[in-house]
């Protein structure tokens, strides 16, 4: 019997002795890949998150501890140590388990997440109610996978910081999403890996306190040096933007070495305020077929788990609708110049990876920014172009306020290409796109199209870039 087959909840994780949990690493790794590799799934957030999810569950007291985890797919390996390893082989089919967080399923499972940037906004709500039901317990928001693109996410920060609660705030920094990060915020979180700098004059003063001569040494250098260098630390790493916010900054931590991070949150559990531990973890780690790669994001069912590919070759059938759209809005953009394309971090996911490549300088990934992407479409719709707004269905309700107010009001001729309309199998409800039709026609001088098949979408697609009255949809 392995380790993870003697785990039905966190409680016998805890029990283990602490040179055995590199081991369980191990195991929830290869079990992890074994049935993604069947079931397909978004296996690379997972695997970057296995000695994280340990250390969580090692270190508080769960479920009376609350975890909320905030895109949802991170969170592979806490159904494996939470009671669900026997049930793995379910998951994303039909009564199996969820891709995502559900209350439903599992009382470890505090919120539902299938969206970013949720988990902080819902860990204060909750630790305000621990608060005044007068109760003791820790709350902890993970927050990662690019998930501090999206602006949610700095409201509950600039909130959770002011109220001065009890909330710890885990920034699981992997410098990407399903692309790799954009924005100040990624370059800002890595400052500290790669600021040449900090690390030199570090390396040099720690040395010259290692070997200091007698006198110097019996004066206690080595305690003026650990000052200078949390003060270095706070100067050039991101924990200033986080203090300044009204959390207490701990980090960069290692997000693979369990030690440290069992450490680290043992000694976090037992504070109080708002709290914030920045661990850097590697996306996709230990996948043989390959790490840190937007294309291990996710995998379809019946992959080889060595390599990523296809075990069968699928027969020669027509190209889907998402490849179509992006050829064909790459088409366009190079006959009409006034073709502009946004997307929210999801280049690959929307076709529109083709466009980026053909057309760079008309091409924007705002990152999970959904409003920021509408409002900003509109406002190069202001300056004479035709910009193409290219979200999921689902994803793009987060933007519905950007769609009216700033956008239809103003009777901007911006197109929304909404990918992933209807039913989506095995993602789940967070991710149907049930709800497109009726919210896009509840809007005044909006278009909705539903073309019938590739042909009508592209001609719609045109359809779409010469329409100068207003908004359009095509779903």
């Amino acid at each position: 019997m392995t380790l993870l087959d003697r785990i039905s909840s966190p409680d016998d994780l805890r029990a283990l002795d602490r040179d055995q949990l590199p081991l369980l690493a191990g195991e929830v790794r290869a079990r992890l890949i074994d049935v993604c590799s069947r079931t397909g799934g978004h296996i690379g957030a997972g695997l970057g998150v296995v000695e994280l999810t340990i250390a969580l569950h090692h270190a508080f007291d769960t479920p009376t501890d609350h975890l909320v985890w905030d895109v949802g797919h991170q969170a592979y390996p806490h159904k494996l140590l939470t009671g669900r390893n026997d049930r793995l082989e379910s998951l994303r089919q039909e009564a199996g388990l969820s891709g995502f967080l559900k209350r439903t399923e599992s009382p470890y499972d505090t919120f539902g997440a299938g969206h970013a940037a949720t988990s902080i906004s819902a860990a204060l709500g909750m630790a305000a109610g621990r608060d005044i039901r007068g109760e003791k317990f820790s709350v902890v928001a993970v927050l990662g996978d690019g998930a501090l693109t999206s602006g949610l996410a700095y409201e509950g920060l600039n909130n959770a910081g002011h109220s001065g609660r009890n909330i710890v705030v885990v920034l699981n920094d992997n410098d990407m999403s399903i692309a790799p990060n954009v924005g100040a915020m990624s370059k800002y979180l890595n400052s500290v890996q790669r600021n040449p700098l900090y690390n030199r004059l570090r390396s040099a003063i720690g040395d010259f306190a290692d070997h200091a001569p007698g006198p110097l040494g019996s004066m206690g250098l080595g305690n003026l040096v650990r000052k200078w260098e949390e003060s270095m630390k706070a100067f050039l790493t991101p924990g200033v933007l986080f203090e300044e916010l009204g959390f207490r900054y701990f980090g960069p931590v290692d997000g693979h070495d369990l030690g440290a991070l069992i450490d680290t949150f043992t000694a976090v559990r037992a504070m109080d305020g708002p709290r914030l531990v920045h661990v850097v973890t590697q996306k996709g780690k230990g996948f043989p077929a390959g790490e840190h790669i937007e294309k291990w994001h996710a995998l379809p069912p019946g992959h080889d788990p060595a390599t990523g590919k296809q075990r069968a070759t699928a027969a020669a059938g027509n190209p889907n609708y998402t490849s179509v759209f992006g050829q064909g809005l790459a088409d366009l953009a190079v006959e009409d110049a006034r073709v502009v394309t946004i997307t929210a971090a999801m280049p690959s996911g929307t076709g529109t990876a083709i466009v980026q490549k053909t057309v760079p300088h008309r091409f924007f990934d705002v990152g999970i920014a959904e409003g920021h992407a509408v409002t900003f479409a509109a406002g190069l719709a202001t300056q004479g172009l035709h910009p193409v707004v290219a979200i999921y269905s689902t994803f793009l309700q987060r933007g519905y306020d950007n769609i009216i107010h700033d956008v239809a009001l103003q009777h901007l001729p911006v197109v929304f290409a909404m990918d992933r309309a209807g039913l989506v199998g095995e993602d789940g409800e967070t991710h149907m796109g049930l709800y497109d039709i009726a919210y896009m026609l509840a809007i005044p001088g909006m278009t909705v199209t539903a073309p019938r098949d590739a042909a009508e979408m592209l001609a719609l697609l045109r359809a779409g870039g010469a329409h100068n009255e207003g908004p359009f949809a095509l779903r």
